[in-house]
């Protein structure tokens, strides 16, 4: 069975479209965070932070709003984009901005959840921070970002498949060249 590379393409983009309140609400958890820590510098009884102070008060609440500003603006374009393209559209879409902001919100919030989630299990498995976990860190906002969306839109094997591969190869260069920015100190 050959896959059709129009299709696949397509699939990408929409896939890419429909995730991206969860991308740029894990960019801007990272850009507007700092303050007061989640886990307010908490400890467990062995002394290992909870989650850490990578994942902030203020990270949470900008990167939620700009996961649900990036929906509504999805919300707002989709009548726009549908009649033209949407017989060519093989994944979930955003469709007004009702859903917008929905989806916004679950995608957005989701991300953030699975980076504080990521964190804690990382703090769990005694991996410091900043210190490197393969696809931990990489895939732990989108898997619980897709959890909390499939609740309210229908997602595929594909459309989850492509989301792990394009948030592979996004997150490797956006995180190289937040380095090179000094944002970020490590470049993975």
């Amino acid at each position: 069975m050959t896959i059709n590379i129009q299709i696949l393409l397509i699939a990408c983009v929409t896939t890419l479209y429909f995730i991206l309140p969860a991308y740029f609400s894990n960019g801007a958890g990272l850009l507007f965070g700092g303050g007061m820590p989640v886990d307010f510098a908490k400890s467990d009884r062995y002394g290992i932070r909870w989650i850490g102070d990578g994942v902030t008060w203020r990270g949470l609440f900008a990167g939620t709003i700009i996961g649900i500003i990036t929906g509504i603006v999805q919300g707002f374009i989709a009548p726009h984009i549908l009649p033209a393209y949407g017989q060519y559209i093989i994944t979930p879409i955003v469709t007004n901005i009702n859903s917008g902001i929905l989806i916004g919100f679950l995608l957005g919030f989701g991300a953030l959840l699975g980076d504080a989630m990521g964190s804690f299990l990382k703090r769990r498995l005694g991996i410091g921070r900043g210190k490197p976990a393969p696809l931990l860190d990489q895939l732990d906002f989108l898997i619980i970002a897709l959890i909390l969306v499939s609740l309210v839109v229908k997602i595929d094997l594909l459309f989850i498949a492509i989301s792990i591969i394009l948030t592979l190869v996004i997150h490797l260069i956006a995180n190289t060249c937040a380095y090179l920015l000094g944002i970020k100190d490590v470049w993975y």
